[in-house]
């Protein structure tokens, strides 16, 4: 599910437009091409005559709600008495009812009871049919604090181990059920054939064989064996996602146009689907991306001929976040076309109200047709039979003591452990357990860095360890095993000491993102900006050997970073079981066991390296993996990128003490500036001092920001005060201008300061084309100190200066 997603013009996405008229591209006849599954156990005679009964008493408009479902942000329970909505959901950032966006299971029980209670609740003409509840629960129940957060897909299909995943199916589906929400939105089963892609992380595998010996073990975890199905017993529905294509998105752009044919759709990106199908899976989600210009949720042939006629899906249907806006000639709140298409439920978060009814005046009008309403009402209601939602037991909301279980988290650590992958060894590894270990870097104490996004957040940041009850830090597993074996582990994130180590571990990588501002335009790590590289330079400097432990979701270029140190571990995003790290780090006791499941770059613009295509070279191969048992030898690698670096940044324009490329700081004469130093490093901010009226601003190559704006992002400033101003300090961004001498004459010591997108939108920014993405006005003196300036989300702090 793609969270915060306002409604999108098909203009934004990846450059395709199609007329109102543009007809979905259909597939072959030859149903032989397709592979066939079947539903198993959805459907039986008794079943269906209790839901014909059920039918027989609903109303037109109830038959509506049940295929609309809206997020806990943008309804109440009050509002179920005149709209019988069928579904509610939990985006990423969502709340449940009058509590803060990270909360514990029991504000989320409440929160389904108090909708459920509605309704369930007797009065005249109406049909009690209770309410089903989804979240992301993608790597593990991720919204509830306290839960198991398990390694997010990328890593988990370096296991090769389905067996496991069936277990982590399990544990997700009771941590999930213990929380009162009874639908997980995944498992994920893209084919990711872009690295550049923000989603990368969310798929096993480039390779489809891996997917899809993953899929029906996941759906099985998830759901139970068919037969064995029901929130009573601590399963939840599943949702294999998102149907069909999404892996193959053109220049990597979320929701973007798999520009293919119908061979490669079907042997490479439904790979994992009949597995899935096959093992029972209740509920499909929809893409938000198109193929060869046709958007998803509005495709007839794929989602009613292939998906519900060959494949012999028995389920139901269920779009993605205000998905069906995206249909050309439709809206969030006005869509038949995606019903007729094969839609059976519309994920409409916030425009839920509209959508119903439309699409009631859609049904009364015969637009779209009641054989098709009741065909969809009919799927919805054999899964909430199915699923045991009608008996009204929960006993599972009674276990909380499952959320975050020494049991599951047994099995989390288990999972990081088999997931890591040996890049490079010089020797140095298994490091000896009585050893005197420094442990730097900047994610080596952060349980949200390696986290990952989708963890707490939708883009999982903002998270800090206390978040996270339960749960370990890589550094704090080190620090436990180096104890338990008669040595020591010291941290510090700089890499500074006082008394020599014997081995330095240097945890590093990504920052957490999701969708869309995970997108990137080379797969070169920090271009720019090369801090852990300097750590690395910094200890090899200093004669101590270095074992790099990188935090991904994705393979990424690190060739300078691997010159550097003397092993290097992908570790992925492992999740909240950061002591798998050393179990098989320290000691010699665990061997590796993790292999690639996606190739590992030469260069940085190597976007489509995927084994079996033309001219594959990658440095590391699908499957490469060394082990202590078997080593192999490294050299010295090339460290040109290959692709221009300043290509990336898209959205860092100023950072310890440097403005990045491709940007350029120009200020007028009555602005001075100087270095200062930042909270954190020395030089690492700038001074800009007003002597009288004048402007700073940065300037670079156009940025299209349109869909940075539809995903809540804000221009974020780290910044301190040093002179009040006298007059007013004009924040600018494309054009859009706010006050900001308010905020900044009240301010005191360093501060950050997040103005979202939509702000300067609406102060005058044109968002297509951005040449001057900061620009710093005042008239009268005044001065500040500017230490970090971005894109970055935090919709919760941002301010709108007025």
């Amino acid at each position: 599910m793609g969270r915060f997603h306002k409604v999108m013009l098909i203009a934004m996405l990846g450059g395709t437009t199609l007329s109102a008229s543009a007809q979905a591209p259909s597939v072959t006849a030859q149903a032989a091409q397709w592979p066939t599954a079947k539903s198993p156990r959805l459907i039986d005679a008794a079943t269906e005559r209790k839901i014909t009964e059920l039918m027989r008493q609903m109303t037109l408009e109830e038959k509506i709600g049940q295929m609309i479902q809206a997020d806990i942000g943008a309804i109440t329970p009050e509002d179920l008495r005149k709209y019988p909505l069928g579904s509610i959901l939990a985006g990423g950032s969502s709340a449940p009812l009058g509590n803060p966006d990270r909360s514990p299971a029991a504000p989320w029980i409440a929160t389904s009871r108090a909708f459920n209670a509605v309704a369930l609740a007797p009065r005249p003409g109406h049909v009690a049919i209770p309410l089903m509840f989804g979240v992301d629960a993608v790597h593990g129940n991720n919204n509830v604090i306290g839960a198991t957060i398990f390694p997010h897909n990328s890593a988990l299909g370096a296991m090769r181990d389905p067996a496991l995943i069936q277990r982590i199916g399990a544990a997700t589906a009771e941590e999930t059920a213990a929380a009162g929400i009874d639908w997980a939105f995944g498992p994920t089963l893209a084919v990711p054939q872009d690295d550049r892609w923000g989603r990368a992380y969310e798929g096993y595998s480039e390779d489809p064989a891996i997917v899809a010996s993953y899929a029906g073990a996941m759906i099985t975890g998830l759901q139970g064996k068919p037969g064995a199905w029901g929130i009573q017993r601590g399963r939840v529905a599943a949702s294999p996602k998102h149907f069909l294509g999404d892996g193959g998105t053109h220049d990597g752009i979320d929701q973007g146009d798999a520009q293919i044919d119908e061979a490669t759709l079907i042997g490479t990106h439904a790979a994992g689907y009949p597995g899935a199908i096959n093992a029972g899976a209740m509920t499909v989600m929809a893409s938000f991306s198109s193929w060869n210009g046709a958007k998803m949720h509005g495709n007839k042939s794929l989602l009613t001929d292939v998906l519900k006629g060959r494949m012999g899906f028995d389920g139901f249907i269920v779009g993605d976040w205000n998905g069906h806006a995206q249909i050309p000639g439709c809206t969030a709140t006005d869509c038949p076309a995606t019903f007729n298409a094969g839609l059976d439920m519309a994920m409409a978060p916030d425009s839920w109200k509209g959508l119903f009814d439309s699409t009631l005046a859609a049904a009364k009008a015969g637009t779209i047709p009641a054989t098709r309403i009741d065909d969809a009402v009919r799927r919805i209601l054999r899964v909430k039979m199915k699923l045991g939602l009608f008996d009204a037991a929960r006993p599972w909301e009674a276990k909380s003591d499952t959320i975050g279980s020494p049991a599951h988290r047994a099995v989390a650590r288990e999972a990081v452990a088999k997931s890591l992958v040996l890049l490079k060894n010089s020797g140095v590894l298994p490091l000896k357990a009585s050893a005197n270990i420094l442990v730097a870097g900047d994610a080596a104490d952060d349980i949200g860095r390696q986290s990952g996004g989708w963890t707490l957040s939708w883009q999982g940041d903002g998270n800090t360890n206390k978040d996270f009850p339960g749960a370990t830090s890589i550094f704090a597993g080190i620090a436990a095993a180096a104890k338990a074996g008669g040595g020591t582990a010291t941290l510090s994130a700089d890499g500074s000491f006082t008394a020599k180590p014997d081995v330095a571990i240097v945890v590093f990588g990504e920052q957490p993102y999701a969708e869309m501002r995970g997108d990137v335009r080379t797969l070169e790590f920090e271009p720019g900006d090369k801090q852990a590289l300097a750590l690395l330079k910094k200890l090899k400097a200093e004669g101590v050997p270095t074992v790099s432990v990188f935090l991904s979701g994705r393979p990424l270029w690190v060739n300078p970073e691997l010159n550097q140190s003397d092993a290097f571990v992908a570790a992925w995003f492992p999740g909240s079981e950061g002591a798998g790290i050393a179990d098989v780090l320290i000691g010699g006791k665990r061997d590796f066991n993790g292999k690639l499941a996606f190739s590992w770059p030469k260069t940085a613009g190597q976007f489509t390296l995927n084994r079996g295509m033309p001219g594959y070279d990658p440095l590391f191969a699908l499957g490469y993996g060394l082990r202590y048992a078997t080593p192999g030898a490294v050299g010295v690698l090339s460290e040109v990128a290959g692709i221009d670096a300043s290509l990336a940044n898209t959205s860092l324009f100023f950072a310890r003490g440097k403005v990045p490329a491709p940007f350029a700081l120009a200020v007028d004469p009555a602005v001075r500036r100087s270095m200062v130093d930042s909270a954190t490093t020395q030089e690492g901010a700038m001074r800009l001092a007003w002597t009288g009226a004048g402007t700073a601003r940065l300037s670079g190559p156009p940025l299209a920001m349109v869909r940075e704006l539809n995903a809540d992002l804000n221009l974020q400033l780290t910044y301190r005060t040093q002179a009040v101003p006298t007059g007013p300090v004009t924040l600018s961004l494309g054009g859009g201008k706010v006050n900001i001498a308010p905020i900044v004459s009240a301010a005191q010591g360093w501060q950050v300061l997040r103005v979202p997108l939509k702000c300067f939108r609406d102060a005058g920014a044109t968002l297509d084309s951005v040449t001057e993405p900061f620009a710093l006005s005042a008239t009268a003196p005044f001065a500040i100190d500017i230490s970090d300036l971005r894109l970055a989300t935090d919709p919760a702090n941002a301010v709108c200066p007025r």
